[in-house]
């Protein structure tokens, strides 16, 4: 890949991840070694590099994104901003840094009470930048309002950040690349309750071996999180009589967080 390239993904991505300024790097630095600037969190942009002064680039706006929801700040998105950056320089995996469009970092509100956990970016995540933003996408967004809620209200981020090829499964070298990344956003986000979509983001994110069919229907914990596995949007897609098992899910979830919803499936 050649640096032009890798630059011009590290800005895409990092704009949809919500960072809008960044530190000049030192004289000499290459793409790669953008790291070693955005790994010092404290004080990041606000502060200065080794005590020098602070110089802010800016980042040239991209077209609007309808999906965005509201700008992120405070600490825990000062903190999201700093993993992003690293996302978007990251090539541990050669296969998927020469591929992609850009990172598929994440997105939402940073103090969620939910997050939503899936699998990796699609076409449509990778063109544009943002998780679940295609046909499977459309239809998760009709099951965060059916519980009553926005999408801003909530976090949505994925297994992968990048696109596999093909849309493939995501190796297992890959998942062991990523665990930092979304396990720092999860740490960093501090929400009550994770609802994973799909086989692939519930057994990474609890270590099992378990169906999701075995999953589902009750709780599970991950650190002091509680936790539960629904069917992806994109089963639904291919399977509409599978909708009733998830908004039954969807009404467990949320009578735990003490959030009401009607008896009727809205899927129907």
């Amino acid at each position: 890949m050649s640096d032009t390239r890798a630059l011009q993904q590290q800005l895409a991505s990092l704009q949809r991840a919500g960072v809008t300024d960044l530190p000049l790097p030192r004289p000499g630095l290459g793409v790669n070694d953008c790291a070693e600037v955005v790994e010092r969190p404290t004080g990041m942009i606000e502060s200065s590099l080794e005590g020098g002064p602070v110089v802010k680039e800016p980042i040239e706006p991209l077209a609007p994104n309808p999906h965005r929801g509201p700008s992120i700040d405070g600490q825990r998105a000062a903190a999201l901003n700093v993993i992003a950056q690293e996302v978007a320089s990251c090539e541990l995996c050669p296969e998927l840094a020469s591929s992609r469009t850009q990172t598929v970092f994440g997105v939402g509100n940073p103090h969620a009470r939910l997050c939503f956990f899936g699998e990796a970016p699609g076409a449509d995540e990778d063109r544009i930048g943002e998780p679940f933003v295609g046909r499977a996408g459309q239809l998760l967004d009709k099951i965060i309002q059916a519980c009553t809620l926005r999408r801003e209200d909530v976090y949505i981020l994925n297994v992968l950040k990048c696109r596999p090829p093909g849309n493939r499964n995501p190796a297992a070298d890959e998942v062991a690349c990523c665990r930092a990344f979304f396990e720092r956003q999860l740490e960093i986000i501090q929400p009550e309750f994770i609802c994973c979509l799909g086989s692939i983001a519930a057994t990474n994110l609890l270590e099992t071996t378990q169906t999701i069919g075995k999953l589902r229907g009750r709780f599970h914990q991950w650190r002091d999180i509680k936790v539960i596995a629904t069917y992806h949007p994109a089963y639904l897609l291919r399977n509409p009589s599978a909708k009733a098992e998830v908004w039954k899910d969807m009404q467990m979830l949320m009578r735990e967080m003490g959030i009401p919803l009607s008896t009727d499936n809205p899927g129907q």
